[in-house]
């Protein structure tokens, strides 16, 4: 504080109270009104100022609006670390206003860094979720695909994991402790720490495994061993599926990677195969156009391939009716637009025969009969 305005020799405000001069108190007691305009004044005008600089309201939303208080009391009380250490160092100067017990010097700026760690991390923590609408961005068609929402949930998980880490780092640095000494310990005990942590670990590399060979995606339906579902989430030491039952299963990472997975997404194609049950009293010729018609619409179906394993054809005769298969290969991308597909074609098939005359068997209608 050499060059700017001291209190006389002979001031109250050089005057000790409980090891601190008043005008320690006072500057302290400044210190925490600054704070708090700070803190008010960052919430009240970083937006104003990212409104310049970033375009996307969402990204600005979850920037700034929605973790306002956490990166205001990081920067207000950041600002208050830095002015301490610069009285801390001017109590060496002789002559110098300030002064505090050993107890205050020692504890004050851990405790101020402390709580500019904390305030940093979950400022960090909430961040995290504008990977979303980064990705959003650059998204042509702003819609996003299995492999863009594994990339988010694995950045996301990463980025959290990193945060937790370097928050720690600071926490540990904040609260005294010899970090050298912290990492040659770790040297130390890092078998002990591997033998616990194996599971964890497996699990770590099996998510690096899953997103490099790429077996499945976010909104894939797979099989693993008993369990069968979509993927919704890839995080770093879990899987989330949700079954047909709407229930998540919580798969550890290390079993996808020794566990023969079934994707059920990269389908070429999809099956369909039906028997219909045609009347007995049904006219020969009739079911011959039918099946010839039927076929046909298969054929030229834009939803169908492989036209050469396709067929419809009477596969079987009984006393009651006749049986006709239907075979066809769907070239569909999903579960949904399968069943639509169906429902069109099998409302054809039904036009079909009411416009040769043909009608289904119904056993009930032939007991009257």
């Amino acid at each position: 504080m050499n060059g700017l305005w001291e209190p006389a020799a002979d001031s109250a405000l050089r005057d000790e109270f409980f090891g601190f001069t008043n005008f320690t108190l006072l500057a302290i007691l400044g210190l925490l009104v600054m704070i708090f305009i700070v803190r008010l004044l960052t919430m009240r005008f970083a937006p104003t100022v990212l409104r310049t600089i970033i375009r996307s309201e969402a990204i600005k939303s979850k920037t700034v609006q929605d973790s306002d208080k956490a990166l205001g009391t990081a920067v207000g009380v950041g600002l208050a670390y830095f002015l301490v250490t610069v009285m801390i160092d001017d109590m060496s100067r002789v002559g110098s206003p300030v002064l505090m017990p050993d107890l205050a010097v020692s504890f004050l700026p851990s405790i101020l860094q402390f709580i500019v760690a904390i305030a940093v991390v979950v400022w960090a923590f909430r961040l995290v979720n504008i990977v979303h609408d980064v990705v959003m961005m650059f998204d042509s068609d702003d819609q996003l695909d299995g492999t863009e929402k594994t990339l988010i949930s694995a950045l996301q998980s990463t980025l959290r994991f990193i945060i937790i880490f370097v928050g720690a780092v600071f926490v540990a640095d904040s609260m005294g402790f010899d970090l050298t000494s912290l990492i040659a310990g770790l040297g130390i005990s890092g078998l002990a720490l591997a033998l616990a942590a194996k599971d964890s670990i497996s699990n770590f590399f099996g998510a690096i495994t899953v997103l490099l060979d790429r077996p499945f995606k976010v909104g894939d339906w797979i099989s693993v061993g008993t369990a069968e579902g979509e993927v919704i989430e890839i995080n770093l030491r879990t899987t989330l599926i949700r079954t047909s039952a709407d229930t998540i299963i919580t798969m550890p990472n290390a079993n996808l990677v020794n566990t023969p997975v079934e994707n059920w997404g990269k389908r070429r194609w999809r099956r369909w195969q039906t028997q219909l049950h045609l009347d007995i009293n049904a006219d020969g010729d009739a079911v011959n156009t039918f099946c010839e018609r039927v076929l046909k619409t298969i054929e030229s179906h834009p939803k169908t391939l492989k036209e050469d394993a396709s067929f419809c054809q009477v596969s079987m005769i009984s006393a009651t009716s006749l049986d006709v298969d239907i075979n066809l290969y769907w070239d569909v991308s999903g579960g949904v637009e399968e069943r639509q597909e169906r429902a069109k074609l099998i409302i054809d098939i039904k036009n079909i025969a009411e416009d040769l005359g043909i009608e289904f068997y119904d056993g009930r209608v032939r007991q009257q009969r």
